[in-house]
């Protein structure tokens, strides 16, 4: 081991040890574009993945504004106080322009923060589909290995990005505000048909009322829908953030949950299929980043761009000779 640079092993076994500062460098080397640290990534993801799997993974997502930072910290908080060690992967959007990433949940969530049972992990999200973080389920994993039993996933927004999250986690949570009439014609369909539970936040004061109507609204919409192949009718739930209210009914829905899809054989049944999805996702990553690498097509896509540009030539024919030439089929060949 150089004084910089640590082996596969020294990740495993940190990790394992639930060393913060090792499991932080585990999740950058995830994250990073280098072929030499992702042939280590690899092999520490080798090493961790019979120790994982043992938490609850929740995605939580809503409207900007909804309250999902101090959701996630009030939470969290409530959890690792009941003798939970909670990570929090919370995905950041990353300017598509600058690539930068701003980074901010650490202080968005200064309580939780600080707490030794807790550990907060902001990804920037790249040029990922909808800004869920490329490597979001290594990070999930790598967590699960240094001893967190439940792994809160932030998405970004309501967008494409959540039917990926929904495909890597557990229970699906979505985040709502008062003012149902109005707010069902903004959400879209498909993000209501995959939540397991919707959770009307910010039901205090004087919004408590109409946070109460709202739930009513929801559950009645919820009905529109049809059931689910894991035979779970997803509930509505009002709570306040702000001042801790109805987080344990959250929790405790959430629970309920885990042991009917364990019972039922869905639970199992889920992750199975999650983690074949994982292995086509991660080979189309990879065919990707191995075509556009490839000198040949750098090279062609060079002379054809700018007739791609001017409209001269078809983008669909081209696209079928570039991958011809990347694996070397020839126009004979059928």
């Amino acid at each position: 081991m150089t004084k910089n640079r640590l082996s596969s092993s020294d990740y495993i076994q940190g990790i394992l040890q639930g060393d913060r500062v090792i499991l932080s460098r585990a999740i950058t080397l995830v994250e990073s574009a280098l072929l030499s640290d992702q042939l280590i990534a690899e092999k520490v993801m080798e090493g961790v993945l019979p120790y994982s799997g043992k938490s609850i993974r929740i995605g939580i997502t809503g409207v900007p504004g909804v309250g999902k930072s101090t959701f996630i910290e009030s939470f969290g908080k409530m959890l690792v106080e009941s003798g939970h060690n909670v990570a929090v992967l919370a995905v950041d959007p990353s300017s598509q322009q600058s690539h930068g990433s701003i980074l901010g949940d650490k202080t968005r969530m200064e309580s939780l923060a600080v707490d030794k049972r807790a550990y907060i992990r902001p990804s920037p999200a790249g040029n990922t589909l909808g800004g869920v973080s490329a490597r979001t389920r290594e990070g999930m994993l790598l967590c699960e290995a240094a001893g967190f039993d439940v792994i809160l996933i932030e998405t970004v927004g309501v967008g494409q990005s959540e039917i990926t999250v929904k495909g890597m986690v557990d229970f699906f949570l979505l985040l709502m505000l008062a003012g149902a009439g109005d707010e069902l014609q903004g959400i879209k369909k498909g993000i209501i048909e995959i939540c397991d539970a919707m959770v009307i936040n910010k039901a205090d004061g004087a919004n408590l009322e109409s946070a109460k109507i709202a739930k009513r609204e929801y559950a009645n919409a919820l009905h529109l829908f049809p059931s689910k192949e894991n035979s779970w009718n997803p509930q509505v739930k009002i709570c306040s953030a702000l001042e801790n209210s109805g987080l344990k009914e959250i929790w405790e829905m959430v629970k309920e949950y885990q042991e009917r899809m364990i019972i039922n054989g869905y639970w199992d049944q889920n992750r199975s299929n999650q983690r074949v999805n994982w292995l086509h996702e991660h080979v189309r990553y990879l065919l990707e980043k191995s075509f556009f690498q490839n000198e040949k097509i750098k090279n062609q896509l060079d002379q054809i761009l700018p007739e791609i540009t001017s409209g001269r030539l078809s983008p669909i024919a081209k696209a079928r000779e570039l991958v011809d030439l990347f694996t070397g089929k020839s126009k004979g060949d059928k």
